[in-house]
C-alpha cells in the first residue's frame, strides 16, 4: 500500500510571459507551458477517486450510475496491433497481476466479462492513447472508465525510473497503472462525444490525408510530363482536374494532339464547361504550335505509361474527395455550432468543417482560450536558462489541429481588415510569412474561442468598434491601408 501523500507547490511555467504583440487590444499575455496550479497528490490506495458527474459521457448510463462509487480496481494497458499487456491491482490491495490478450474481438470480450464478473465496477483503465482500436474496442463496456495519458509523458516517467532506456511491454503496462494511482489529478476520464461530431472529426482528418495523396500524384504527373510532353501543363492552369485528366487520357502525347481536329478540340473543351471561346482558341493554337521535346520512343513510352496510370489514381482522388466533401457538409449542417463557423470569411466548405470539429462541442474541454493555443501548438515555448532564452514553435502537438488554424488564418488575411493589418504589422516587424500568419492565427483563437464558447457568431465590425474604443495600434495600420 503506497502512503498518503500531499504536496502543496508554488505555480511553475516552463516559459516567461510571451506575447505576439507588446501593446493594444489584441494583446494576451501566454504561458507557454501547461501550469501546474498547488495540487494535494493523493494516491489511490488511500483514498478513493471519484469520476466528476461533468465529465462523464451521457451515452453511457451505467458508468454514470456507478461513477460516484470508488473504482473496484486500476489496470494499464501496454497496446499494441496484435496483443495488449495488462497490468491490474484491485483497489485496497498492493498487489499487481499481469495478463496479455491477443487484439481480437472474442478475446477482448471475454477478458471485459471477466473482469466485470469477478470485480464489478467502476474499473480505471489507463493507455496512452485516446483513440484507436483499443480505446474502440473498450468504449461500449460501461464499467470502464479510461484515462488517456499522453505517449510522451509517459516515456519521461518510465525514464525517471529505468536510466538504462531497459523497455518492456508488461513494465510499459505497470507504469501506466502507477502513473494513473499516483497522479489522478493529471488525468482525466475520456469523454467522447456525440457521433455525428466523431464521425466529422474522422472524415475531416481522412480528407486532409487524401488531400496529400492527391497533391503526391499531381507531382509525380507532372515530373513524367515534364520528361517528353512538358507543354500540356501549360495549357491548364490547375492539374487535379476532371478536365486535365481526360484531356491526357485522350491525347497522351503531344503527337496525338496535334493530330486530333479542331472540331473534336472544341467539342472537348465544350463538353468540359470551358465556355470561354479565347481560352479555347489560344489552347488550340498552342497545341497545333507546339514543337516535341524528345523523339526517344523509349522515354516517351516509357513515361506515356506512368501517366495513364497516374490519371487513373488522380481521377479516383477527385471523385473521392467529392463524396467527402458532400458527406463533411451534410454531417456539419446537423450540428448547433456549425451556424458558429459557417459564416466566417474564409473559411468556406472545407476550413469550416475543420474549425468546428477543432472546437468540438464540450465546452468543459477547453476552459480558456490559453489552453486551446497552447494544445494546437500555435502558442510558442519559450526556454530559459541562465543567460539564454529561446523562443521556437512546438514540436510535439496535433499537427492537424495546427494547420486548421493556420490555413484559416491565411485565407483571412485578404479577406479580414484587422487581419490584414496585424499580418503587415507582424511583416513590417521583421516576421516572416510563416510566423506572421501563425501569430495572426494565435489571435484568430482567442477570438474564436469566445464566440464559440458564448454561442455567439463572429460580428467583424462588432470587433473593429472593440479596436476603436481601446485605441489598439492596429489601427494605423487599417487607417494606412484604407
Amino acid at each position: 500500500m503506497h502512503l498518503r501523500i500531499t504536496n502543496i507547490s508554488a505555480r511553475a511555467f516552463d516559459a516567461y510571459r510571451f506575447s505576439f504583440e507588446s501593446a493594444g487590444a489584441l494583446e494576451l499575455i501566454e504561458y507557454s507551458g501547461l501550469a501546474a496550479s498547488p495540487a494535494r497528490y493523493i494516491c489511490f490506495e488511500s483514498s478513493s477517486m471519484h469520476v466528476p458527474r461533468a465529465n462523464v459521457s451521457p451515452r453511457r448510463g451505467l458508468m454514470n450510475q456507478e461513477s460516484r462509487k470508488p473504482f473496484t480496481a486500476y489496470i494499464g494497458i501496454d497496446w499494441a496491433s496484435t496483443k495488449h499487456d495488462i497490468c491490474l491491482q484491485v483497489a485496497g490491495t498492493g498487489e499487481r497481476v499481469f495478463e496479455r490478450i491477443t487484439h481480437k474481438p472474442e478475446a477482448i470480450e471475454a477478458w471485459a466479462q471477466g473482469l466485470y464478473q469477478r470485480l464489478g465496477g467502476p474499473i480505471a483503465v489507463a493507455l496512452e492513447l485516446s483513440e484507436g482500436p483499443i480505446v474502440s474496442a473498450l468504449e461500449k463496456y460501461d464499467f470502464l472508465v479510461l484515462f488517456p495519458i499522453d505517449p510522451k509523458r509517459l516515456a519521461k516517467y518510465r525514464e525517471a525510473f529505468t536510466p538504462s532506456g531497459a523497455k518492456d511491454d508488461p513494465t510499459d503496462a505497470e507504469f501506466a497503472l502507477d502513473y494513473l494511482m499516483r497522479h489522478p489529478e493529471r488525468l482525466s476520464p475520456l469523454k467522447p462525444q456525440s457521433v455525428a461530431m466523431r464521425k466529422l472529426r474522422y472524415l475531416v482528418e481522412a480528407r486532409d490525408r487524401l488531400k496529400g495523396d492527391q497533391s503526391r500524384c499531381v507531382n509525380r504527373l507532372v515530373q513524367a510530363l515534364k520528361h517528353y510532353y512538358p507543354q500540356v501543363l501549360d495549357w491548364f492552369s490547375e492539374h487535379n482536374t476532371v478536365v486535365f485528366c481526360d484531356f491526357l487520357r485522350q491525347w497522351p502525347t503531344l503527337e496525338k494532339a496535334k493530330r486530333a481536329r479542331r472540331s473534336r478540340l472544341e467539342r472537348f473543351f465544350s463538353e468540359h464547361n470551358v465556355r470561354f471561346a479565347r481560352v479555347i482558341e489560344d489552347r488550340i493554337q498552342a497545341i497545333k504550335a507546339a514543337t516535341p521535346l524528345t523523339r526517344d520512343e523509349a522515354v516517351i513510352d516509357a513515361h506515356r505509361l506512368q501517366v495513364e496510370i497516374l490519371i487513373e489514381q488522380l481521377r479516383l482522388t477527385i471523385h473521392a474527395l467529392k463524396r467527402l466533401d458532400e458527406e463533411i457538409s451534410a454531417i456539419a449542417e446537423q450540428l448547433p455550432d456549425y451556424a458558429l463557423f459557417s459564416p466566417l470569411s474564409g473559411a468556406g466548405k472545407v476550413i469550416g468543417p475543420r474549425l468546428l470539429a477543432a472546437f468540438g462541442e464540450d465546452r468543459d474541454r477547453y476552459r480558456t482560450a490559453a489552453q486551446l493555443q497552447k494544445s494546437s501548438g500555435i502558442a510558442p515555448i519559450t526556454k530559459r536558462s541562465g543567460n539564454t532564452t529561446w523562443v521556437h514553435w512546438r514540436w510535439q502537438c496535433p499537427k492537424f489541429l495546427r494547420q486548421t488554424f493556420v490555413e484559416y488564418a491565411a485565407q483571412t488575411i485578404n479577406k479580414s481588415a484587422w487581419a490584414g493589418a496585424y499580418y503587415r504589422q507582424q511583416r513590417a516587424r521583421g516576421a516572416s510569412h510563416n510566423a506572421a500568419v501563425r501569430a495572426l492565427a494565435y489571435k484568430w483563437i482567442r477570438i474564436l474561442y469566445r464566440g464559440w464558447y458564448d454561442r455567439t457568431p463572429y460580428d467583424e465590425s462588432k470587433y473593429l468598434e472593440a479596436l476603436r474604443r481601446r485605441g489598439s495600434p492596429l489601427l494605423k495600420h487599417l487607417a494606412e491601408a484604407a
